[in-house]
């Protein structure tokens, strides 16, 4: 055992925007000029003190490093750039402090685009990405770990300091502009291990009896290098690390997938514990029965990760605690954990007083979670038998939800099992090309994504009816002007495509949650999706199916105000269950293909009402692929199989687009192709049309924009930038295929930025049109 052995209960994260989200408005007040640094750096160290006395409360000890410092401001990814500073050099004219550094790299300033984002693995989480050379400068700086470090000891708590480990962040980080080319960041691998092996000096000297280094790398065959190679870095940069005198215990995990294959060669590694996800992965199922893992892991704790970190229901504790003793007999030293950080969940379903009391007792959220780990270690401490009230409850509740009217209905079931091969397919591209002409659409054709800023006064109208003070005539009265006033704006700016501006839509899944059976919406169910953005994902607890029209008579509508076409806005199948918390109890392809049946319903309808541009978005695609090679061909076939369900239905002369963005495309190119969508409009501004050259490689031959403004930044992007992106498309792809669009929806920004940024947009589309 370690010299200072974890004790039997820890996790990997918490959520950290707060659990009113104070740390996002405190941010937020912060870029606004509305108050200081000082008052922002007060706000967080509140939060982060009421973290860890909440964790304590829950049942984690205070002591041996149990608490994790999961923190952030922004990103953890951003944070190890900041903690090794690996600040690009496109940033080198950026000064102030670590604070006003990290913002600048976030969201970009008036000289700069900021770092690309995109996903983290296979969750909703994104990243900043790493810019790293062979000139990039890395210089230990450990004072945000310190600082956390030192604030827990003030309060009597003894915490674990967590950062992404050295593997991972180089994988996940891209070569910067001006690199020579095939450099890889990774073959900097020796130089950042150097690095943090200073910043392990640092935090033993600041009193850490534990660091948490993240390696979800070892999971995934999604990144730059073979897994086999993956593993091999590893032990090559922790057989250095191991080695650093003096350093804290260490932990290395491995969420989000299975690391079975590299059990045996992490537990020998000169570390003092290793986690593995045992949601989404196994153990070594030989190496476990023959005692060869017990010897790998001789000296070295286990942190098994059996309670699900990714889902809101409630964790099989009996099952758990079956497996945990069975590791326990084979000879290893168990400390019960969670599957990865609780970043993923919200913070406490004790806060939803709205929802069904009976689908409340199925779920657990972040602090539930919390209390199922300490739960799950007081079982291995004092047996069984004291915990065995705690296991009973939680076997009836699993019993009354596989039972509970809507989880299972009959008509939805059979229309599903009744699907043919021929419902997922449309006709041949050129008889669709044709038919589509009579749309009138030019080339270059310019469009947004489908949301228009939500304004101050839409969140108080929706506030006021949702609270009764405006009834429902005069909340849709409010909805239609606002819906008008977008139109007539889009076509002062000259957009060729319109929308109707979702004013309607307090988001792109929920929208949907509340109006298709089998659904349940929160109250308080924020999750962090980048930065202070959170969103509330829905809870899909039963067989989908929709009761009635959702979005016809907004979309109609708007197309009469207009002689401009207008796009209905659906959102996927796929998003929709990548977005919501789905159910576990059946394969994600069988609830994929009962939303899709609700959409194809609902594009039917749309068209029936005049509308002949139908937008069916799809920015989850990438997200949901399978970190395991081995799964990834059966996700694909499935994804795609549901988005071609809900469209199949379109007849040729109706344009079907979706949506992507903010991941990397050039793996899943044949299943971007698969959707067999009329046009598609991908994220590629951040990235300066990386996912051009895979397109034209393919030989894409539909209908493609590859977005032009960043609308995750609040610059204005200026006529020439835009002109720019649109003419590197427009080498790799033909003018009559190519759209011209932002990379996203506009929700999140202000009018000023939004129109400025579109007048600019339509005017670099008339310039590439007449060049």
């Amino acid at each position: 055992m370690p010299a200072t052995p974890l004790p039997n209960a820890t996790i990997l994260g918490y959520p950290r925007l707060g659990r009113r989200r104070e740390l996002k408005r405190a941010i937020e007040s912060y870029w606004k000029g509305n108050t200081s640094e000082a008052e922002l750096t007060a706000t967080a160290r509140e939060l982060r003190a009421a973290t860890r006395a909440r964790l304590v409360e829950l049942g984690l000890p205070a002591q041996g490093g149990a608490v994790p410092e999961s923190f952030s401001f922004y990103d953890q990814v951003l944070d190890a750039t900041i903690a090794l500073g690996a600040i690009p050099g496109r940033f080198s004219a950026v000064t102030g402090s670590d604070l006003e550094i990290t913002f600048a790299l976030a969201r970009g300033d008036k000289d700069h685009q900021p770092l690309e984002m995109t996903k983290w693995f296979d969750t909703n989480y994104h990243y900043s990405v790493p810019e790293i050379d062979e000139q990039t400068a890395f210089a230990a700086n450990p004072a945000a770990l310190v600082t956390q470090l030192q604030e827990a000891a003030e309060q009597g708590i003894d915490s674990r300091p967590v950062l992404v480990g050295p593997v991972t962040y180089l994988l996940l980080a891209k070569a910067a502009d001006g690199a020579a080319e095939g450099f890889s960041p990774i073959s900097r691998l020796d130089e950042v291990v150097a690095v943090y092996a200073e910043l392990l000096q640092s935090l033993a000297a600041a009193g850490a009896g534990w660091v948490q280094l993240d390696e979800p790398a070892l999971v995934s065959d999604s990144l730059s290098v073979p897994r086999a190679e993956v593993l091999a870095l590893v032990e090559r940069a922790y057989a250095v690390l191991g080695a650093v005198e003096p350093r804290p215990q260490i932990l290395i995990t491995a969420p989000y997938g299975n690391s079975a294959d590299a059990l045996t060669r992490l537990g020998a590694l000169p570390v003092e514990a290793v986690q593995a996800d045992l949601v989404r992965g196994t153990l070594p199922a030989d190496a476990l029965a023959s005692g060869a893992l017990a010897s790998a892991f001789d000296g070295t704790q286990l942190v098994a990760g059996v309670v699900d970190g990714r889902n809101i229901w409630r964790t099989d504790l009996r099952a758990a605690f079956a497996q945990l003793t069975a590791l326990t007999e084979a000879g290893l030293h168990v400390v019960v954990g969670t599957s990865n950080s609780l970043q993923h969940v919200p913070h406490d379903v004790t806060d939803e007083s709205k929802l069904d009391a009976r689908l409340q007792s199925w779920l657990a959220f972040a602090d539930q979670k919390v209390e199922q780990v300490a739960t799950l270690a007081q079982g291995l401490t004092e047996g069984a038998e004291a915990i065995e009230a705690l296991l009973a409850e939680v076997d009836r509740v699993l019993q009354d939800r596989a039972a509970a009217p809507g989880v299972r209905v009959s008509d939805v079931r059979d229309r599903a099992a009744s699907v043919t091969s021929d419902d997922r397919n449309r006709a041949d591209e050129q008889a669709r090309r044709d038919a589509q002409q009579a749309l009138g659409i030019p080339d270059l054709a310019t469009t947004t994504i489908g949301s228009f800023p939500q304004t101050g006064e839409i969140r108080k109208a929706r506030a006021a009816f949702t609270r009764g003070e405006i009834d429902q005539e005069a909340y849709d009265g409010f909805l239609r002007d606002e819906i008008a006033r977008v139109i007539r704006l889009q076509e002062e700016i000259g957009l060729d495509v319109l929308v109707h501006g979702e004013a309607e839509r307090n988001d792109m899944v929920q929208y949907f949650a509340e109006l298709l059976d089998g659904f349940a919406v929160t109250e308080h169910g924020w999750v962090q999706s980048y930065g202070t953005r959170a969103t509330r994902p829905s809870i899909l607890w039963g067989d989908v199916s929709r009761p009635a029209p959702m979005t016809v008579a907004w979309s109609a509508y708007a197309q009469s105000l207009t002689e401009q076409r207008v796009k209905g806005m659906l959102t996927g199948p796929v998003t929709i269950l990548a977005w919501s918390f789905v159910r576990d109890d059946q394969p994600l392809g069988d609830t994929a293909a009962q939303v899709a049946l609700a959409l194809r319903d609902e594009i039917d309808d749309l068209v029936a009402a005049g509308i002949g541009i139908v937008q069916v978005d799809e920015p989850a695609l990438r997200e949901l692929l399978p970190l395991d090679a081995d799964r990834q061909s059966d996700y694909l076939d499935w994804s795609v199989g549901a988005f071609r369900l809900a469209t199949g239905g379109a007849a040729p002369e109706v344009q079907i687009h979706t949506h992507l963005c903010y991941s990397e495309f050039g793996e899943i190119i044949d299943a971007v192709d698969g959707l067999d969508a009329d046009v598609t409009s991908i994220e590629a501004a951040r990235s300066r049309m990386d996912v051009v050259e895979p397109l034209g490689d393919h030989g894409y031959s539909r209908g493609i924009g590859p977005g032009v403004y960043d609308i995750h930044s609040p610059r204005v992007p200026s006529v020439e930038e835009q002109t720019e992106l649109i003419k590197i498309a427009a080498e790799r792809i033909p003018g009559k295929q190519l759209w011209v669009n932002p990379d996203c929806g506009l929700k999140t920004r202000g009018y000023e930025e939004t129109v400025a940024s579109l007048t600019n947009l339509v005017q670099a589309a008339k310039a590439v049109r007449g060049a």
